[in-house]
């Protein structure tokens, strides 16, 4: 990001789509036909090189006579930058003479439009250097060859070269597509500039380090900066629907990718605490999002309560990674704004509602407030600011409360409501978002935040997450399949989510509910290998059977941001990794049942240098590489 490149299996980008190279939301680049002697090449292979480079092979035969052997490869490699390679390869016994045109054109029209049908007509090109150009009053488009073509017909938009290939030869053209003016949005560079560590992970079962490289690829190539501070680095929420800053999702996903340095926590943290609204007001101290569909039983929810929420867990949780003080001092001004809202927010009730003010009292949301109380009291404290009592006072009312007031009793045990009304009617039905009861964070010392439910619920939770009609077999869906309203393909109607079911995953592990969370980890793992280890941030929940797929659902982002974090999650959690690094301590909780068998994990990041950790087959962790000075924690 901001780049993305959009593509067939056979290479030629025919306008026809989504096809096309896109840069912050616009297509710049819709048309890019190869043909050799006036034939386009036979497909015969295209595949992924990395998160943001595609390889596509195609074969010709340059003349009748030649034979029924391809004689010509014709190879090209895409980049998501705007930069394509066209090479030509030949076997033919003979010297070739081969006319190649490449046929170009663009609509230069947003994301949205062509997604919804709508992008418009193609636009006339003037010849512009060694290449075309295109322009609008809104961007301009301008594509280089090199070399430069032989010729250039504006009015077909072709660029002709004429080559000769002797037997064995090889000839090739690079074409750069850039956009003049093209906005504040920065990739991130790999190398020196990354936040990210190149961690890895490996174990018994090779799909381990299949998932984890590919998790660790597809954030990376999500990464931006903006010009304005290049120094904080932030995710996009997915391509191609989202591709710029979702907060919740974008701290959602950096909490997750904590085991790989705090550097990207960091950046994002204050990208988004100077999006914090200023008071004085009822949403001072806000961080702003839109509403989130949430499902067929509720409201559409507020994402910037999700996120100012966060915003404090994070800073707390990254402390404890390993974040250097004089970051956490910096950014510890603005937790405290979230903080000071929750409580204007509250007020003299219990509850948050969400939508604030006057909308319903959402499971999740207490348990995004509950959480920011606790973590939030845990960084007051242990950065020598008061009011820490206070939120422990205010988290420990809000337990008790919601113990008694969001537990439906029923003949199968009971269920967390996913919500109670303004009246104060319950929402019984059970979703994906009770994941969020489970996900307590963490504290000094390695230790666990008190959850909002006791230990007989959190049982009965957990026995209800390992069901037939909230595990999908490839992962928990968003609602119960026997619920009103169930919909395989409903955002959270139904599908399985990943962020959600890597959640629960943690928490039911945490909890000591290994079977569950080591059921639900497998179906993500085996969906994963269906979707090339590249995770979709949802997919349908049709149940699993035999011999089948995981369904793509044609809303989702692919590669997203939360989707690529829950995966380092998901496996970095098999060692229980509880570091706090101020007190120059890590403690190992590894799940003991080894569901994968033996995992190694390296290159991961605690108190700022490298750790690395193997979970035996036999579930023991061994810390194998670790900072001087680091403690092993009881």
């Amino acid at each position: 990001m901001p780049g993305l490149a959009i593509s067939s299996e056979h290479g030629q980008l025919t306008g026809r789509g989504l096809e096309g190279f896109y840069r912050a939301g616009r297509r710049l680049l819709s048309r890019c036909q190869v043909r050799v002697a006036g034939r386009e090449p036979q497909a015969v292979q295209a595949w992924l090189l990395s998160a943001d480079r595609a390889r596509f092979v195609a074969t010709l035969r340059p003349t009748a006579d030649s034979g029924p052997d391809p004689a010509v490869v014709v190879e090209r490699t895409r980049g998501a930058d705007g930069t394509e390679r066209i090479t030509f390869r030949s076997s033919a016994s003979r010297a070739l003479r081969l006319p190649v045109e490449v046929s170009l054109a663009t609509d230069l029209a947003e994301l949205g439009a062509v997604a919804s049908g709508n992008p418009g007509p193609e636009l006339p090109a003037s010849v512009h250097d060694s290449g075309m150009r295109w322009s609008t009053a809104a961007a301009q488009a301008v594509v280089t060859a090199s070399p430069p073509a032989d010729d250039a017909l504006a009015s077909a938009g072709l660029l002709r070269w004429d080559l000769e290939l002797s037997p064995g030869a090889a000839y090739s053209i690079e074409l750069r597509i850039r956009q003049d003016g093209a906005g504040p949005l920065r990739p991130v560079a790999r190398g020196a500039g990354n936040p990210l560590s190149a961690a890895r992970a490996v174990g018994d079962d090779t799909r381990v380090q299949r998932l984890f490289s590919t998790c660790v690829g597809d954030l990376q190539a999500l990464l931006l900066r903006d010009a304005g501070h290049p120094a904080d680095v932030h995710p996009a929420a997915g391509a191609p629907w989202r591709c710029g800053l979702a907060p919740a999702d974008a701290l959602a996903a950096v909490r997750m990718a904590l085991p790989l340095g705090t550097r990207l926590a960091a950046g994002t943290l204050r990208t988004l605490a100077r999006t914090q609204l200023p008071g004085p007001g009822p949403k001072s101290g806000m961080i702003p999002g839109p509403l989130r569909d949430a499902g067929p039983h509720l409201p559409p929810g507020c994402t910037g309560i999700e996120a100012t929420l966060l915003f404090p867990v994070v800073l707390a949780e990254a402390r404890r990674w390993g974040l250097p003080e004089p970051e956490v001092q910096e950014l510890l001004p603005a937790a405290e704004r979230c903080l000071a809202w929750l409580r204007a927010a509250v007020g003299d009730e219990v509850y948050l509602p969400d939508p604030y003010p006057g909308g319903p009292l959402r499971c999740e949301t207490q348990a995004h407030a509950h959480r920011a109380a606790l973590l939030g009291a845990d960084l007051l404290e242990s950065c020598g600011r008061a009011g820490a009592s206070d939120w422990r006072r205010w988290a420990g009312e809000l337990r008790t409360a919601f113990r008694a007031d969001f537990w439906v009793a029923d003949r199968g045990g009971g269920r967390p409501a996913a919500a109670r009304t303004a009246q104060g009617h319950p929402v019984s039905q059970l979703g994906a978002g009770a994941a969020h009861l489970l996900d307590t964070g963490l504290l000094g010392g390695g230790s666990l935040a008190e959850g909002l439910l006791d230990k007989v619920q959190t049982e009965q939770l957990a026995r209800l997450f390992g069901g037939p009609a909230m595990d999908s077999g490839w992962g928990l869906r968003s609602l119960a399949a026997k619920e009103p309203g169930y919909n395989p393909f409903g955002h959270r109607g139904g599908a399985v989510r990943v962020h959600e079911t890597a959640v629960a995953v943690t928490g039911l592990a945490a909890a000591g509910y290994e079977k569950e969370a080591s059921a639900l980890l497998k179906g993500v793992l085996s969906a994963a290998e269906g979707f090339g280890y590249r995770l979709p941030e949802m997919f349908a929940g049709e149940q699993r059977t035999e011999g089948a797929a995981p369904l793509p659902h044609p809303a989702a982002c692919r590669p997203a941001a939360t989707a690529a974090a829950a995966g380092i999650q998901l496996l970095t959690a098999l060692a229980g990794i509880r570091p706090d690094a101020p007190a120059g301590t890590v403690t190992l909780r590894p799940v003991r049942g080894a569901p994968l068998g033996e995992v190694e994990l390296t290159g991961l990041v605690v108190a700022g240098a490298p750790f690395s950790v193997r979970v035996s087959r036999l579930g023991l962790a061994m810390v194998e590489e670790a900072v001087d000075g680091l403690q092993l924690g009881a």
